[in-house]
């Protein structure tokens, strides 16, 4: 009888332990890691998340930069992190595209525990003026027509750009050129300039020429429009099925208490419907996402399994 009355009391710690540790939580500063270099999508993003979210929590929310391995460096910290919810990172839809790319020390869609889906956004397909094409019909009538003709600019191999265009041309069946660039800012200067004719580029830095008449947006690549372009078609629109969609959302090691996983996702959702973030969002194009983790991992589990299919059927080697 003594043995079955402590089995049960071990149990009812067990459960009622964590809970407790949860509701303190938290008593100390919080490291919201992002993979890359300072000034990018995910360090704005956060940046403008931790002071709302610092209010919110009662304790600082430190953002720590860790570039690297295009995002896999900082990642890997987060993964081995201890589960205990003061360590978090925020991460973009080049995540889904990492294991595909590189040979990674943990699994992308098992090894962590997704937090909250922050937003979407299309990347969009402009053309240098000089190019004589005002749809995607007619681009892929005439890449048919002409093949290897054209080429197409990218922030680097494996970004999500140029992945972008590797399934464009997989579903389409048309040939055209890669062209890596370093960055977003040199293929932009590039498309800009003439010297290379089209790009798959995120909408921040590619709706200020597009207004200004200096480039031509004739797709983007969600599944529906962008309230940002409202008559910018969507490729889907063409091509049937087609979708590449940029995202940002939050994750932490696998083994955070749930108590813990859905605070987080609760008040980062209250600070998505802010009359400051709304306002931030719709400038840059995001759609404001949000939803349970479960829905932020089948984005994952999605993408890397797409990704994976792309980057093998276009014989995309990986990273050494």
């Amino acid at each position: 009888m003594k043995t079955v009355l402590l089995l049960v009391v071990a149990a009812l710690v067990s459960v009622v332990v964590p809970s407790t540790w949860a509701q303190k939580y938290p008593t100390k500063p919080i490291r919201l890691l992002t993979p890359f270099a300072p000034g990018g999508g995910t360090d704005i993003l956060s940046r403008l998340l931790g002071p709302q979210l610092t209010e919110k929590f009662g304790q600082p929310i430190v953002v720590d930069n860790r570039p690297g391995g295009g995002g896999t460096f900082g990642a890997a910290i987060a993964v081995r992190a201890d589960p205990d919810g003061y360590t978090l990172i925020t991460v973009s839809g080049s995540y889904g595209a990492n294991p595909a790319l590189h040979n990674l020390p943990y699994d992308s869609v098992t090894d962590i525990q997704p937090i909250i889906l922050i937003g979407t956004t299309p990347l969009v397909v402009t053309l240098h003026p000089s190019v004589p094409i005002k749809s995607i019909k007619e681009l892929i009538a005439s890449m048919k027509a002409s093949p290897g003709k054209y080429n197409f600019g990218s922030a680097g191999m494996g970004g999500l750009g140029h992945l972008a265009g590797e399934l464009f041309k997989l579903e389409t069946k048309v040939q055209f050129t890669h062209v890596p660039y370093k960055g977003s800012g040199p293929v932009m200067t590039a498309l800009l300039s003439g010297e290379v004719h089209s790009s798959f580029s995120s909408l921040v830095p590619s709706i200020p020429h597009v207004q200004a008449g200096r480039l031509r947006a004739i797709g983007v690549t969600t599944p529906q429009r962008s309230r940002a372009l409202p008559d910018v078609p969507s490729i889907g629109e063409t091509v049937p099925g087609y979708d590449v969609t940029h995202w940002y959302g939050i994750w932490g090691p696998k083994g955070i208490p749930r108590d813990i996983v859905m605070r987080w996702n609760t008040e980062v959702a209250r600070v998505l419907r802010t009359e400051e973030m709304t306002k931030w969002l719709v400038k840059e194009g995001l759609e404001r996402a949000g939803g349970p983790p479960e829905e932020f991992l089948e984005r994952i589990r999605n993408d890397v399994a797409k990704w994976k299919r792309v980057v093998k059927e276009a014989n995309i080697p990986k990273a050494s």
